[in-house]
């Protein structure tokens, strides 16, 4: 039979560029005379922005360890073992880069074994064990901890997850497992399932305790230290931990259905970890762990093996990686500083730049409009929104009281922007009125300030083709809303210079917003591929397919909105506009439906009434719509679709609107929230074979968000 440590050495040969995790072990003497007392620190050797991670080789060590302090137990050398990691940082989780290298089922099973075996040690321990989660603690993190007897937890943690889901995984070193059996089902279907697919949603440390995951809450300050007078007092008897009984009938079986009815919500079935978690959940109501454990392990390698979790892992990189090195941007040497900033209007849109702006640069705000009234409002929204920070406690009374003293209006734009470094205009997305506001800009700003327009379609080179100094000009796209969705799209014009641009990176850094470079093409590029898809959608529903069936049709997707919801979110009139643009730059492939304009001419907001709490097609818009005769099949309007898009990612990639088909699922993921787990697009459109059908040709190569070949 395979050992333990065969099983790792045998995992580790296959990855053999791991950042590898220490477990060192040393003894104290607990206080009130509690006896010796063994603790691991988990820690890589590197500071807490490389976080600590388990690979076969870090998890080979954390065994070792444990052998170590299982022949002390034995022996009665200790009354006691405690994990905990480096500052700031517990452990999180499985080291992806060595997942993403498997090609056989056999292998990434080896991988939820070994996880299992050690773990599992810490339970079967002569002593109580202990985890006292000091810092961030993610996926295989969390899961060391809950196989030991008592948890504690640092107010201070700032994030507490078990994301596995959200990339494509099942919580597989017994996350599915204990963790229902320790705060019961519903809960732990809140942390597995609904946390996950909500974005990722962390806990704190607050949270962690009041859900029963840690048994005890400390400071940050002397977090150990009051950890061990706690261990000290278990120990002794002194503390008793009084969990609670878990509900093993109906509340449990609710719990699962309820997970299924999110699952359904967010990824319609498309996406198969959710569903894999709850079926091991279910399973784990009768309390068998070497059950769970088993089940855990074969849903690991099968996710591991399939397309969904190399999607995941791809999204995860571009997020946490190429979002940190926007390819193609300048030297960040170049970036002048930016003191001051403008916002030319006074609307929902400019407000919002403003406050972020204000919060992220912390410097003074301007805002100016065409009268005394649009500036009033604007600056009052803002306040508004910091008031509302102050209430939800987000900021403090004097973080509050600066943010308002640094956002203000005015009428007069060279007294507002004399000494701006930056101005930004957010005004009626027509091209006149535009180059107009340009030119009343320049005429008024330093030499050295750079001028941005928040244009979702126009060209930035036109709009700047009649000023004296178009190299300052660049296009600073935002996504609706700002303070959620990351996305900036940075476009070049024809003449922007580096500086301009370094300028304009520089600052999305410090609004915290993921940039990508895009050419000046028309609607850049989230608002060229969603029209182009809305198009298509539309089209079939011009030429006779009902809407719910075209709706449908893209459900296996997994999106997070329908379309036609997507749409009234977008707003039918922008959406309108848009198109309409695109049509004027590319006739044959861009379409303006008669039936989209006779819903904005109608004033509607949607297509859509609530009125049963679920979207239902508005009998006044129906009547509005005139529709051909041609019912195509789900299937059909699926391809359609799908071949529309492939298309035209690839016309834009041949025109170099961004880098690299990576730029393209960047943009998607972070500016229209499409899933993980399709891997933002191109790696469906491969998967699928719609590429290769299309455009003769795979959008990525074979590997790259793939099994490897």
């Amino acid at each position: 039979m395979t050992t333990t440590a065969e099983l790792l050495k045998g995992a580790a040969e296959l990855f053999p560029d791991e950042v590898v995790t220490q477990a060192h072990v040393r003894h104290l003497d607990l206080p009130q005379d509690a006896g010796r007392f063994a603790l691991i620190t988990l820690d890589n050797g590197l500071d807490h922005t490389k976080p600590t991670t388990f690979g076969p080789a870090s998890l080979a060590l954390l065994n070792a360890a444990i052998d170590q302090v299982e022949k002390e137990a034995a022996d009665g050398e200790i009354t006691g073992v405690g994990v905990t990691g480096k500052p700031f940082i517990f452990a999180v989780g499985a080291d992806l880069k060595g997942v993403e290298l498997l090609k056989r089922h056999e292998d990434a099973l080896a991988i939820g074994k070994g996880g299992h075996e050690v773990f599992k040690r810490l339970a079967d321990l002569a002593v109580p064990t202990f985890a006292y989660y000091n810092g961030a603690a993610m996926g295989g993190g969390v899961e060391v901890g809950l196989h030991c007897s008592y948890r504690t937890v640092s107010a201070a943690l700032p994030a507490f997850s078990l994301p596995e889901v959200f990339l494509g995984l099942v919580p597989g070193w017994g996350g599915c497992t204990l963790l229902p059996n320790l705060i019961g089902a519903d809960r732990a279907v809140s942390v597995i399932i609904e946390n996950s697919l909500n974005q990722n949603k962390q806990l704190g440390g607050k949270q962690v305790y009041e859900l029963g995951i840690a048994d005890a809450l400390f400071e940050g300050a002397d977090f150990l230290e009051q950890s061990l007078i706690w261990t000290a007092a278990v120990l002794r008897g002194e503390i008793e931990i009084a969990r609670p009984e878990i509900d093993r009938g109906d509340a449990w079986h609710e719990a699962v259905v309820r997970g299924r009815a999110f699952a359904d919500s967010k990824v319609h079935g498309a996406a198969p970890a959710a569903y894999r978690a709850l079926e091991i959940i279910d399973a784990a109501r009768n309390g068998d762990l070497a059950r769970g454990y088993e089940a855990e392990e074969t849903a690991l390698a099968d996710l591991i093996m399939g397309a969904e979790l190399r999607s995941g892992i791809y999204a995860f990189n571009l997020v946490q990686k190429r979002a940190k090195r926007p390819a193609g941007a300048p030297d960040k040497s170049l970036a002048r500083p930016v003191g001051k900033v403008g916002v030319v209007g006074a609307g929902l849109m400019a407000s919002q730049l403003a406050l972020l702006f204000a919060r992220r640069l912390e410097v003074p705000v301007v805002l100016t409009d065409i009268d005394q009234a649009r500036v009033d409002k604007g600056v009052g929204y803002v306040h508004g929104e910091i008031d509302k920070l102050l209430l939800k406690g987000r900021i403090n009374q004097d973080k509050a009281n600066r943010l308002k003293a640094a956002v203000t209006g005015s009428l007069d734009k060279a007294a507002a922007f004399g000494d701006a470094d930056f101005v930004i205009e957010a005004v009626f997305e027509e091209m006149g009125v535009k180059q107009q506001v340009f030119a009343e800009v320049e005429a008024v700003v330093p030499e050295h300030a750079i001028l941005a327009t928040n244009t979702s379609s126009l060209s930035v080179s036109e709009m700047a083709s009649k000023l004296k100094h178009p190299e300052r000009v660049v296009g600073f796209h935002f996504f609706n809303p700002v303070a959620i969705l990351p996305l900036l799209e940075i476009v070049r014009g024809e003449k922007t210079d580096d500086a301009s641009l370094a300028t304009a990176f520089g600052v999305a850094k410090k609004l915290k917003k993921t940039a990508v470079l895009v050419k000046d093409a028309p609607a850049f590029v989230v608002n060229r591929i969603l029209t182009r898809f809305m198009g298509e959608i539309q089209n079939v529903i011009d030429e006779g397919t009902p809407v719910d069936v075209a709706e449908r049709a893209v459900e296996p997707l997994g999106l997070p909105m329908s379309p036609l919801v997507l749409l009234e979110l977008v707003g039918p009139a922008i959406g309108l506009h848009v198109s309409e643009t695109l049509h004027g730059a590319f006739p044959d492939r861009f379409t303006v439906s008669e039936n989209l304009k006779r819903v904005v001419e109608a004033g509607k907001r949607g297509f859509y009434v609530y009125d049963s709490g679920k979207p239902e097609l508005d009998p006044e818009v129906a009547a509005l719509l005139q529709q051909g005769d041609t019912v195509l099949p789900e299937e059909q309007v699926r391809a359609r679709v799908l071949d529309a898009v492939a298309q035209e990612i690839g016309l834009m990639l041949d025109e170099g609107v961004v880098a690299e088909a990576q730029d393209i699922d960047l943009c998607l993921i972070t500016g229209a929230g499409w899933p993980f787990h399709l891997g933002g697009l191109t790696p469906y459109l491969d998967r699928e074979g719609v590429a290769e059908r299309v455009n003769g040709k795979r959008f990525l190569a074979p590997g790259i968000a793939s099994v490897p070949a």
